[in-house]
């Protein structure tokens, strides 16, 4: 074994040797795997080993579209079979609902140039003759899905990792990490120590264990997952046989059943309700090659369905049931990139799919090692999304919730209750005795709407407008035309401060910095011109700055803060986190209001918009910032947590003669798309350029040599390829959510639309024969592909929803900048729950496009 390597790789299943395998496909071939035991220990081993592209995160789901054509690469590199079989599969809907659910997955798929497909359940029945489709209403085929060799599959990928260069050290366990004042990492083993630039978490079951030998506690925890193996089936052999091929994947989401075939019989798993955690506090390192004790009574409840979908399984035998644990992070998503707070340490955990996602979470991380940026937007893997709010009880009952509903239906307007509250402001009960319905914003209790007096705070989900529309238009409405008050506790807040503060921030911002008592709006970007920030800064004082942003980015911005930061110690930054809330109250009368709440001269000369002061505020020390999300008239107010009651109070009774009314999260967002303003993570992502954004106003190419400014300046150069649009949608009953696909009637393909992903199974007919040729084409455009003959899909749309002041159904997105100024009726459509629906282009803002309401 060496004693000096460029990266340790910690953990042998299929993650940690897809991780080595793309550290060597990259170059860095001196590095090293270290497994405790052999490989495939934890949990490659005994999983179903099913693969799939579908994800609810479209980003996501590219890096599994990545994972299934790798296969065919490295059983080439290693001449070991992965014992491909890619035989498509459905998903079923048994309710009106779950058929919404298809058609948005399907719709996403178009721009991802996913070849799925809307069918009939006869059609279904046809690759799959065991159900009973008489309990489904329809279904979505997706050719590019299968099963493999779990065990073959991650021996392919260490092969090839060794065949490029890089050792594997078994039988090894890890027993020890510490970092030296460098920066680099001994690894210390039973074997010995070895020193490593960096150090990679793959540890799989282990993975949280590994994470606290650095203080680190990941939100992960292994659950119990089981699946039945089915004598041979003679309905199984004589479909074979008389079709020449498998049976198909199955996901019945009702049963909360998947099911394929496995030699001659057939392979049926659960995400049943009744889960169990497994070791939920330590990971005992000496578990092995070993099963859990099989407990068919917790999936009963789902057996009793899928029999009665699937009659022909129920008549089978039962000839091995396997019950093993895997890995869960909050969301289902796996845990990838670097901590924040540690230099070089990695992390590729909680990968439960990890025969759909694995090689795409060893691609994206060796990307971001090796060249300083995964790639790809990785947002739903980032280690970085959670905050210290997700605990070890907190993670506990989250990943039970979230295995749980794997298989269930999340509605855009959907809050999921466990685990909550985490973390509320000083006015929880307060926003509760209003009747506010609360929804979890980065683990804070943040009020959504408020129903009406007398009426159940509840929202009642839906994929179409809900029993909230009302309400937030009466939000909107009142705050408007007259004034409105909401919490932004929800925001995240920072102070950077020192000789080197105002440098530092040039830096790292692509705007000016402010003068002394004024605010700026300004994006950040990484070293390759794409946007990975956009905040508020406010000059609060000699070297001392206020900055806001994304809340759920916290982690995330400041694990680019700190590697960024002098060394000499020059800027100092500080997290305020919940240690700093606020107020913001806006509309025509806001001013009035809170000019009876201080006790200095806030009119339109002596407190210009975007000016920033400390002033006392109902008697509390407050910071205030003249500006609003709303784009309306408006002031953000902060203060620490102890004054937050106070001044509601004295905004509630001051605003009592101006009809002032608390307004949520929801009518905020509402009226931001009124004025046309992009929101982090939607709109603004690190897969955008500055101008793609349309943030060209706040790119100051001039001032100084930024972090991407030469990007930048290329971008302005050579144009963006992409804009950032704001949409009026024709809608029926039902608004955007995002991710939906934008036609346009073009004759030019614009490139937009990601290529299919190579990989695909055959479609069949009712009868079961294999449709072929001009055949396979007939009525496509009616329900697949990304071209319906002058149409074609250019873009996706980001986020909307219901502008309740203007009364238009509007959404943002992404289109090839030749048509981002084109606001012809006719042009475009956008597709919702299966329907396109007519949009047009909006280039001014439809709420006060010149901004004079914000400037008065």
């Amino acid at each position: 074994m060496k004693s000096h390597v460029k990266a340790v790789v910690i953990g042998g299943g299929v993650v940690g040797c897809s991780v080595l395998y793309h550290l060597a496909k990259a170059g860095w071939t001196d590095i090293m795997l270290i497994e405790r035991s052999e490989l495939t220990s934890g949990s490659s081993w005994h999983a179903a080993g099913g693969f799939h592209t579908l994800n609810g995160d479209p980003n996501v789901a590219k890096l599994q579209a990545y994972t299934v054509q790798l296969y065919k690469e490295i059983e080439e590199i290693s001449g070991q079979s992965c014992s491909l079989h890619l035989t498509g599969g459905v998903m079923l809907a048994d309710t009106p609902e779950r058929m919404d659910f298809l058609r948005l997955a399907h719709a996403k798929g178009r721009y991802l140039g996913m070849d799925t497909e809307l069918i009939t359940p006869s059609e279904a029945k046809a690759m799959f003759p065991l159900m009973d489709e008489t309990n489904f209403v329809g279904a979505m085929w997706d050719p590019v899905e299968g099963h493999l060799d779990p065990s073959g599959t991650t021996i392919a990928y260490s092969k090839a990792a060794k065949k490029l260069g890089a050792e594997i050290v078994l039988r090894n366990r890890v027993v020890d990490l510490t970092q030296q004042p460098d920066g680099t990492w001994n690894v210390v083993t039973e074997q010995g120590t070895v020193h490593a630039e960096h150090v990679v978490n793959c540890g799989g079951l282990w993975a949280r264990e590994i994470a606290r030998m650095v203080g680190v506690e990941l939100p992960v925890l292994a659950m119990e997952h089981m699946y039945l193996l089915t004598e041979p089936m003679p309905e199984v052999e004589e479909f074979n046989k008389s079709t020449g091929r498998e049976m198909i994947g199955v996901l019945d989401f009702k049963g909360e059943i998947y099911t394929r075939q496995e030699r001659n019989g057939i392979l049926l798993g659960t995400y049943e309700k009744a889960c169990k955690p497994w070791s939920p506090v330590n990971t005992p390192w000496d578990f092995g090659h070993e099963l859990l004790p099989p407990d068919l009574d917790r999936i009963a409840p789902s057996l009793e369905i899928g029999f009665k979908h699937f009659p022909g399984i129920e008549k089978a035998g039962i000839k091995q049931i396997i019950n093993g644990p895997f890995t869960f992070a909050l969301d289902g998503n796996p845990l990838v990139g670097p901590v924040q707070g540690l230099t070089n340490f990695w992390c590729a955990c909680a990968v439960m799919a990890g025969f759909s996602q694995g090689g795409g979470v060893g691609l994206a991380l060796s990307n971001w090692m090796v060249h300083g940026d995964p790639g790809f937007d990785v947002w739903g893997m980032d280690v970085a999304r959670f905050g210290e709010w997700a605990g070890l009880r907190y993670t506990n009952a989250k990943v039970r919730e979230n295995y749980s509903r794997r298989f269930s239906i999340r509605f855009p307007n959907e809050e999921l209750p466990a685990a909550r509250p985490a973390q509320t402001t000083p006015l929880y009960d307060t926003m509760l005795a209003n009747n506010a319905v609360m929804g979890d914003s980065w683990g804070l209790e943040t009020p959504l709407w408020f129903a009406p007096k007398g009426k159940e705070p509840k929202d009642v989900v839906s994929f179409h407008r809900s029993n909230d529309f009302g309400p937030i238009g009466e939000e909107v409405r009142a705050t408007r035309e007259r004034v409105g008050v909401t919490e932004i506790a929800n925001f995240a807040k920072y102070e950077v401060s020192g000789p080197g503060a105002e440098e530092f921030l040039n830096r790292l911002m692509t705007n000016r910095m402010p003068k002394a008592g004024r605010i700026v709006l300004t994006p950040m970007i990484n070293e390759f011109g794409k946007l990975i920030g956009d905040f508020t800064i406010a000059k609060a004082g000699e070297d001392r700055f206020m900055i806001w942003g994304s809340s759920a980015a916290q982690k995330y911005h400041m694990r680019w803060f700190e590697k960024h930061l002098p060394k000499d110690g020059s800027v100092r930054i500080h997290r305020f986190d919940q240690t700093l809330v606020g107020l913001s109250i806006a509309g025509p009368k806001s001013r009035d209001l809170l000019q009876k709440l201080v006790d200095v001269d806030i009119s339109t000369k002596a407190f210009r918009f975007m000016d920033f002061r400390e002033m006392a505020v109902g008697g509390a020390p407050c910071l205030v910032n003249r500006i609003t999300y709303t784009g309306d008239l408006g002031y953000e107010i902060w203060m620490a947590p102890a004054y937050e009651r106070l001044v509601y109070k004295a905004i509630k009774d001051a605003g009592e003669e101006f009809g002032v009314v608390d307004f949520g999260m929801r009518a905020l967002l509402s009226m931001r798309l009124e004025k046309n303003f992009p929101t982090w993570f939607r709109e603004l992502r690190p897969i955008y350029g500055p101008l793609e954004g349309s943030m060209d106003r706040f790119i100051k190419l001039e001032k100084n040599d930024f972090i991407g400014r030469e990007a930048a300046a290329k971008e302005q150069a050579e144009g963006p390829k992409l804009r950032r649009v704001s949409f009026i949608v024709d809608a029926a009953d039902a608004d955007v959510m995002g991710d939906e696909p934008i036609w346009a009637k073009v004759s030019k393909d614009y490139g937009t639309v990601e290529k299919p992903h190579g990989y695909g199974a055959p479609r069949f007919d009712t009868s079961g024969q294999e449709i072929r040729g001009s055949k396979a084409a007939e009525g496509a455009s009616a329900v697949r592909g990304i071209v319906d003959g002058d149409w074609r899909v250019v873009g996706w749309v980001t986020s909307g929803g219901y502008a309740h002041y203007v009364q238009k159904s509007m959404a943002q997105g992404y289109v090839p900048a030749a048509l981002a100024e084109d606001e012809s009726a006719g042009l475009f459509e956008i597709e919702i729950l299966g329907s396109r629906r007519p949009a047009r282009i909006n280039v001014e803002a439809p709420f006060d496009p010149s901004g004079e309401k914000m400037r008065t």
